[in-house]
């Protein structure tokens, strides 16, 4: 881990990463009710919003329509993923370099690890070997920390989550991403877990905006530094409302219920 506070993906402290690297982990299922966003243009345009510090996109996506919108979002460069169709224990094939990622204009690079998988080990070498070139080029570097695997029976558990942001500080990540553990304090213990290094809540499946606001505030009063989400912004009709409604809970520290009454 080291002091990212100055990092294009970070704002006053906080991070806000737009994920669009659905259609490689989740295929089109997950734009059957918006199928407009099929073209990553429409969501490229959506991070230009001020709120958004980062987007999260896998390398085709990233270099075939990063660079019209270079000036106005930072990227961040997945570069690992697998589709869904991977039936197997849970693995995530390395689909980018640092040197490559480095030649599309990546401000940091994102990379999962399933902790508790059998392929663990061959993951977190993989990890070290993107971690200490990303060092190189001074990128930050966000982990997807994902416990997952055969042997895991709830990947959201408290101490399994805590486990998580632990898992990533230790190998060094700058940015943890990880799941909801399901209430505030074990949010606050997960962060603790983290010692200095940020932690941000992974957005999930789309709900409502009270829903969705109300444990993103439960996460940034939990201590937590921000927010990585994909569905629950660009599969909503407005995506802007919602991205003025986070950037009140997540820079401001509002309320959810402010935060709607202030975007009505």
């Amino acid at each position: 881990m080291i002091p990212i506070d100055d990092s294009p993906i970070v704002r006053d402290g906080k991070s806000l990463i737009l994920a669009m690297d659905h259609g490689l982990e989740h295929g089109p299922v997950d734009f059957e009710d918006v199928p407009e966003k099929l073209d990553p243009s429409t969501v490229f345009e959506t991070a230009t919003h001020d709120a958004v510090t980062a987007m999260a996109v896998q390398k085709g996506i990233a270099e075939g329509y990063y660079p019209s919108y270079e000036d106005d979002v930072n990227l961040l460069m997945k570069l690992n993923g697998t589709s869904n169709l991977w039936m197997g224990e849970p693995d995530s094939a390395v689909n980018c370099s640092i040197e490559y990622a480095v030649d599309v204009g990546a401000d940091a690079v994102g990379f999962t690890v399933y902790g508790g998988s059998n392929h663990e080990i061959e993951m977190v070498e993989e990890f070290r070997d993107a971690h200490e070139r990303a060092r190189e080029y001074d990128l930050p570097v966000v982990m997807w920390s994902y416990p997952r695997g055969q042997g895991l029976k709830n990947d959201t558990k408290p101490g399994t989550i805590s486990y998580a942001t632990r898992l990533a500080l230790e190998l060094g990540a700058d940015i943890a991403k990880v799941k909801y553990p399901g209430n505030k304090n074990a949010m606050s213990h997960a962060v603790t877990c983290a010692g200095d290094m940020k932690v941000v809540m992974s957005g999930g499946s789309k709900t409502s905006d009270y829903e969705f606001l109300s444990q993103v505030e439960a996460v940034i009063d939990a201590g937590a530094s921000g927010l990585a989400v994909g569905r629950n912004v660009w599969q909503r009709e407005d995506p802007t409302r919602i991205l003025d409604a986070l950037e009140q809970v997540i820079y401001e520290e509002e309320t959810a219920d402010a935060a709607l009454e202030a975007t009505e």
